[in-house]
């Protein structure tokens, strides 16, 4: 019954991002992302990590998806026709290259690190503690933190809203 859940959530993780990345539409890629953090919260579930899976169900479905929406449907969207578009394959060949970067330097990153062969010796953290520690001695951090995530959010929603056509000024 575990794997067959793990497989379902591994589907729906990756059908749904592949397909982000396929769709031309802005705004139901958008909607795919927050399909595939969904899956990654599940999967988090089906791990026996509770707080994990619910920072990324507040943090990725709430905050991030918002602003992931808020940003597209804030800037101006205009049409390139197919003789306006360059580079398709030159910029995917990149973005390609990059990819295989990004992914050597991580497999070298987990392969060099010395893995413990004994994992569970680690100390055993409840999620109450990790809530008292966050709103006890770091609870000025966060709160700095969700400023900092405020104030960004805001010069966003300016920076994407601009000068409207015809206000020169």
């Amino acid at each position: 019954m575990t794997i067959l859940a793990l497989i379902l959530i591994a589907g729906l993780t990756l059908g749904s991002a592949a397909l982000a990345m396929t769709l031309r539409n802005l705004i139901h890629s958008a909607l795919l992302l927050i399909f595939s953090w969904a899956g990654i919260a599940a999967f988090y579930l089906w791990a026996g990590a509770e707080f994990v899976a619910f920072a990324q169900a507040l943090v990725y479905l709430g905050a991030v998806s918002m602003v992931v929406l808020f940003a597209v449907l804030l800037t101006r969207q205009s049409y390139v026709g197919p003789e306006h578009s360059t580079g398709g394959a030159v910029r995917a060949s990149w973005a390609l290259l990059a990819a295989a970067g990004v992914m050597g330097v991580l497999a070298g990153a987990i392969l060099g690190t010395g893995l413990d062969s004994n994992p569970g010796a680690g100390p055993v953290i409840t999620v109450r503690q990790l809530g008292l520690e966050l709103m006890g001695r770091h609870a000025a951090s966060l709160l700095v933190v969700g400023v900092i995530l405020t104030v960004a959010l805001l010069g966003a929603v300016v920076l994407a809203a601009g000068r409207r056509q015809g206000d020169e000024s």
